[in-house]
């Protein structure tokens, strides 16, 4: 019993992704329905089942909204590779906390820039004013996105249903 399943809030929503196993908990306790089947077929010693590939809870779950995690990798993404203070695209970038660390700044995506490494050395451990550099951008947290959660999944092809529920099409 080997697979995963399209877990959909009662409005469609994408929650989540879960195994087989749980997928049958699930709608076997009248907590969720299948709306799509897998090609898959379970076998007990007396029935066979059809697996599922998308259920459907039967309740509302409520969930804050996803956050994107704060690494170096995701902060060079938000700030498309470039520096902050002089523009220059490069792949020898630093991170720069714009209120110093030891000024009471945070480690946190407002306070966090993309610097070459000229442009943090010339800032060094000063704040902005003090050396007439300018942020090109302000910092700010990115959005996430949901649906960059459930694109490996779309890599096999038996969850190609996914797709609709998903808002993907079918490019």
């Amino acid at each position: 019993m080997d697979g995963v399943v399209l877990v959909l809030n009662l409005n469609y929503e994408p929650l989540n992704v879960c195994n087989l196993p749980r997928a049958f908990r699930l709608v076997f306790g009248a907590k969720a329905e299948v709306i799509e089947f897998d090609h898959q077929e379970v076998h007990t010693p007396r029935q066979i089942f059809r697996a599922p590939s998308v259920i459907r809870l039967q309740h509302h779950v409520r969930r804050p909204r996803p956050r994107v995690k704060l690494t170096r990798r995701e902060v060079f993404s938000r700030d498309r590779h470039t520096c902050q203070y002089c523009g220059r695209q490069t792949s020898d970038l630093t991170l720069d906390h714009v209120v110093p660390r030891h000024r009471g700044g945070g480690h946190t995506w407002e306070n966090l820039v993309t610097a070459c490494k000229a442009c943090n050395h010339r800032k060094g451990g000063k704040a902005l004013d003090e050396t007439r550099l300018r942020l090109r951008r302000v910092p700010f947290e990115p959005r996430s996105d949901v649906y960059s959660l459930f694109i490996p999944y779309l890599e096999d092809e038996r969850n190609g249903t996914w797709r609709d529920y998903l808002f993907l099409g079918r490019n």
